[in-house]
């Protein structure tokens, strides 16, 4: 696999590994569960743009992992932002309504 390629996927990884953190799916390196919907909403957005700007430039199977990975983090999100008391700040509901 071009390197390129290789250092591509890893970023990918990197970003869903931390927004799994973030969900409180799995554990930081410290140990602990916590999360932060507003930092996963982010690293959402962030890997959506990264396919947008890589699209035509990126091989079949990277683009499938992406997709995945995104699904799996929006699904996730979704679940997440629907239980009591993990409720994303009222300010960012409003600047996405704009």
């Amino acid at each position: 696999m071009e390197k390129n390629n290789q250092l591509l996927m890893q970023l990918i990884y990197m970003f869903h590994t931390s927004a799994m953190q973030g969900l409180g799916k799995i554990t930081d390196p410290t140990g602990q569960l916590s999360s932060n919907l507003e930092y996963v909403k982010q690293t959402i957005d962030l890997m959506e743009m990264l396919k947008v700007k890589t699209k035509g430039n990126i091989t079949d199977d990277i683009e499938k992992l992406l997709d995945g990975m995104l699904s799996e983090l929006r699904l996730n999100y979704v679940d997440e932002k629907a239980k009591p008391g993990n409720k994303v700040e009222e300010e960012t509901k409003k600047s996405d309504d704009k």
